[in-house]
C-alpha cells in the first residue's frame, strides 16, 4: 500500500500498519510527539490500522486536532481521578471543546478544594504512565459491562446506539470508559493542564433530566502556554459583564425578584436610555420608520392567529387556564402580531409600501432556569424591534437596508469587527415545526443567502435555527467565555400575512398579500449592554458613559467655582458630577480612575482665577489647562460624533 504524507512524499508498505508504527518508521521523535493521525481528512486514533492507499498526516499537539486529542485524554484522566476520590460519582460524558475539555458527573457540587485535590490525583495518574488500551464489544456485551460497573448513564448512551454498531472502550490503568476516541497512547503525553471551574449542567442538556456537575479544564503543549492562557482567563474574569457590571453598579439581581429579571441601576439605566434615544431617532429620522406603542399582553386568540400558540407556547408566560377561564392572556414574546393590526387599521395601496414600523419593545420569554446568565439570557428584555410591510418586489432592497442599518449601528458602537453572520434555515426533517412547504423555504432562504453574498459577507448556514415562519440572517457574537449569542436578527416572512388577512391594493385594484421583514437594528438592549461592558472592560466611549465628567476640587474653597462649571456643562447636556469631599486630590483622582471615567476636571486657585479647568483623561492622562468653553467644545464634538477615542499606551501618557 502507498501512504502519501503531508509534504507530498510517500512510503510503501507490504503489510497493514497502524498509524503509530508508520510515525515510528518515519521518525522516533515524530512517534513520541504523535497524538493522532489524519487519514484522507478524517482524524483517527494512533492505533488505527491502515490497509489501503491513502494520504496521512501525523498530528502532534501543535495541530488543532492533536491538541484536542490531548484534551480528550485529559478528560478521561479527570474521570479516573474523580472515581478514585469520589467512588460514588457516576460518569457521563467528557468531550474536548474549543478551550479545553469538560466532564459531567452525577455527584454533589465540587468545591475549589475538591478541584485542587483532583488536580493532584490527575498528576499522579499522569506520572504513573498508564497506557490507553482500546477494545470493542457488541452492543449487548457493552450494556452488560456498564451495568456491572454501575454506570447507568453509559448504559443509556449504549442503548441509543444502533444494533450492530462497533462500541469501543478505552482502559487506562483499570479505569474503563466508553469512548470513540481518539486518545494518546499513554497518560504521560499530557504535559500541562489545569481544572478551571465547576458548574451545574443537565443530562443531555434537558432541564427535565438529572442535574449533573460539570468540571471544566484545559490542557496545553507546555507550562508556558498554559500560564499564558490562565493569564488570559484572569483578564476575561475582569471583563465578565456579570461581575464587572455589578461592581460598576450598572445592574443587580435579587432572588425575591426572580431569575432572569435583572434590575438596571441608575448608571445602567442611563446607558440604555442613551442607546434607546439614539436608535429611535436614527430609525425615525434617517431610515424611514414610524413608531408604535402596543400592549405587553394579549388574549390567547391573537397568538393562535399568529401561530405562536401552537409553535411557541412553552416559551411564553401564560396568564390563566384555558379549561377554567373564559379568557386566557399571555405576556408577549414578540411584537409582530400587534403591529400587524396597526397595519390593518386602514386600507393600503401599493404606493404606500414599504411601511416600516418600529417599537422599543419589552418582551417576555420563559427561558429555562439553567440558561439564565447576567444580562445575556433573561426572561424580560427590551429590543429595538421593527416590522416592515413590503411588496414582494421590494424584498431585496429592504433586506439590504435592514442589514446596512444593523452594520451601521454596530460600526458606531465599535462592535462590527466582533460579529459573524449566520443564515438560519428550517429543518426539513422536522416539518411540523414550520409554516409553509419546501418550495417556500427554499425561496426565502435563497433570498437571504443572496443578500449576504452580494454584500460579500462570510457566513455559515445552520439548519433548524429559523423562526417557524421564515429564515433569518443572524448576526452573532461571542462573550468573553466564547459562548455565542444572537445579537441582531433579520427575518423574511412570506407566509404570515395570510393568517392575518393582510393585503394591499395593487395597480390593477387586486388584493395582494404583502411580505413581512422582522428585524432589529440593535437587538436586545440588555444583551448589548453586557456586550459593551465586556468589549470595553467598562471603559465605554464617552457618549455612552453614565458619568462623562467629574469635577474634582483641590479644597472646599473652590466648591462654588466647581458648581458653576458643573451647571455650565450640564446645561450643554453633559453628564457631570462634582467631588467636593474633604479628601486629598490624589485620592479623588485615583477614585475617578477606578470608576473608569473619561474625564476629570481639577479646579483650584489658578483655574478659578483664570476661568480654566485642568483636564485629565483616561485617554491621554494630563491634557493641561483649558478654558471651560474649549473643553466643552472638545467633549461635545466627541459626544455628538460618537467618537471612540483610543487610549494612549501608559508610557505615552502625561
Amino acid at each position: 500500500m502507498k501512504i502519501t504524507l503531508k509534504d507530498g512524499s510517500s512510503r510503501e508498505y507490504a503489510q497493514a500498519m497502524c498509524v503509530y508504527d508508520i510515525a515510528a518508521d518515519i521518525s522516533e521523535g515524530l512517534a513520541r510527539a504523535a497524538c493522532a493521525g489524519e487519514v484522507d481528512g478524517e482524524v483517527v486514533d494512533l492505533r488505527t490500522v491502515i490497509d489501503r492507499d491513502c494520504t496521512l498526516q501525523i498530528l502532534t499537539v501543535r495541530d488543532e486536532a492533536g491538541l484536542r486529542t490531548v484534551r480528550h485524554t485529559c478528560s478521561h484522566v479527570l474521570a479516573q481521578a474523580v472515581k478514585r476520590l469520589f467512588p460514588d460519582a457516576r460518569v457521563t460524558i467528557g468531550p474536548s471543546i474549543d478551550e479545553g475539555f469538560y466532564y459531567d458527573f452525577d455527584h454533589a457540587p465540587f468545591s475549589r478544594e475538591d478541584l485542587d485535590n483532583l488536580e493532584k490525583e490527575m498528576k499522579k495518574i499522569i506520572k504513573e504512565g498508564h497506557k490507553l488500551e482500546r477494545f470493542t464489544l457488541s452492543r449487548e456485551e457493552a450494556v452488560k459491562y456498564m451495568e456491572k460497573a454501575g454506570e447507568p448513564y453509559k448504559v443509556e448512551l449504549i442503548r441509543d446506539l444502533p444494533e450492530g454498531a462497533e462500541i469501543s472502550f478505552y482502559d487506562q490503568g483499570g479505569f474503563v470508559d466508553l469512548c470513540a476516541g481518539p486518545h494518546l497512547m499513554s497518560t504521560k503525553g499530557i504535559k500541562a493542564f489545569k481544572l478551571i471551574s465547576s458548574s451545574m449542567a443537565y443530562w443531555r442538556g434537558d432541564s427535565d433530566k438529572a442535574q449533573l456537575q460539570r468540571i471544566y479544564g484545559t490542557a496545553f503543549a507546555s507550562k508556558e502556554e498554559l500560564a499564558a492562557y490562565l493569564a488570559h482567563l484572569e483578564d476575561i474574569k475582569k471583563r465578565d459583564h456579570n461581575r464587572l457590571g455589578r461592581e460598576m453598579e450598572l445592574f443587580t439581581t435579587v432572588d425575591v425578584v426572580g431569575q432572569g429579571l435583572p434590575l438596571l441601576m441608575p448608571k445602567g439605566t442611563k446607558m440604555v436610555m442613551k442607546l434607546q434615544r439614539w436608535i429611535e431617532d436614527l430609525e425615525d429620522r434617517e431610515w424611514g420608520y414610524v413608531r408604535t406603542k402596543t400592549p405587553f399582553m394579549a388574549k390567547s386568540d391573537l397568538y393562535k392567529i399568529s401561530g405562536h400558540w401552537d409553535h411557541y407556547k412553552e416559551g411564553m408566560f401564560v396568564l390563566g387556564d384555558e379549561e377554567k377561564d373564559k379568557e386566557v392572556f399571555a405576556l408577549r414574546p414578540m411584537t409582530c402580531p400587534f403591529q400587524y393590526y396597526c397595519y390593518k387599521n386602514g386600507q393600503h395601496s401599493y404606493r404606500d409600501l414599504p411601511i416600516r414600523y418600529g417599537e422599543t419593545s419589552t418582551l417576555f420569554r420563559n427561558e429555562d432556569s439553567g440558561e439564565m446568565h447576567g444580562l445575556t439570557r433573561v426572561r424580560q428584555f427590551t429590543i429595538s424591534e421593527g416590522h416592515l410591510v413590503i411588496r414582494p418586489d421590494q424584498a431585496e432592497e429592504e433586506l439590504k437596508s435592514c442589514l446596512n442599518l444593523a452594520n451601521y449601528v454596530l460600526g458606531v458602537l465599535g462592535l462590527l469587527e466582533d460579529v459573524t453572520y449566520r443564515l438560519s434555515k428550517w429543518d426539513p426533517e422536522n416539518r411540523e415545526k414550520y409554516l409553509g412547504d419546501e418550495a417556500y423555504w427554499e425561496k426565502t432562504q435563497d433570498a437571504l443567502r443572496q443578500i449576504l453574498q452580494e454584500n460579500s459577507l462570510p457566513f455559515t448556514e445552520a439548519d433548524g435555527e429559523a423562526a417557524f415562519y421564515g429564515p433569518k440572517i443572524d448576526i452573532q457574537a461571542k462573550n468573553v467565555y466564547g459562548k455565542e449569542d444572537t445579537m441582531i436578527t433579520i427575518q423574511l416572512d412570506c407566509a404570515i400575512a395570510e393568517n392575518f388577512d393582510m393585503y394591499y391594493i395593487d395597480q390593477n385594484g387586486d388584493k395582494i398579500r404583502p411580505y413581512i421583514i422582522h428585524r432589529t437594528s440593535l437587538g436586545c438592549y440588555e444583551r448589548t449592554l453586557a456586550w459593551l461592558i465586556e468589549k470595553y472592560a467598562g471603559k465605554f466611549p464617552t457618549w455612552l458613559c453614565p458619568e462623562q465628567v467629574r469635577i474634582l476640587t483641590i479644597s472646599e474653597k473652590f466648591n462654588e467655582y466647581a458648581e458653576m462649571v458643573r451647571k455650565e456643562l450640564a446645561a450643554a447636556g453633559i453628564d457631570v458630577t462634582v467631588d467636593n469631599r474633604s479628601e486629598k486630590i490624589g485620592y479623588k483622582i485615583r477614585e475617578a480612575r477606578m470608576a473608569k471615567l473619561p474625564y476629570m476636571l481639577v479646579v483650584g486657585a489658578s483655574e478659578e482665577e483664570n476661568g480654566l479647568v485642568s483636564v485629565r483623561s483616561r485617554f491621554a492622562g494630563d491634557e493641561g489647562q483649558k478654558s471651560v468653553a474649549e473643553f466643552m467644545e472638545q467633549i461635545l464634538r466627541e459626544i455628538q460624533t460618537k467618537e471612540i477615542r483610543r487610549e494612549l499606551p501608559e508610557e505615552e501618557r502625561k
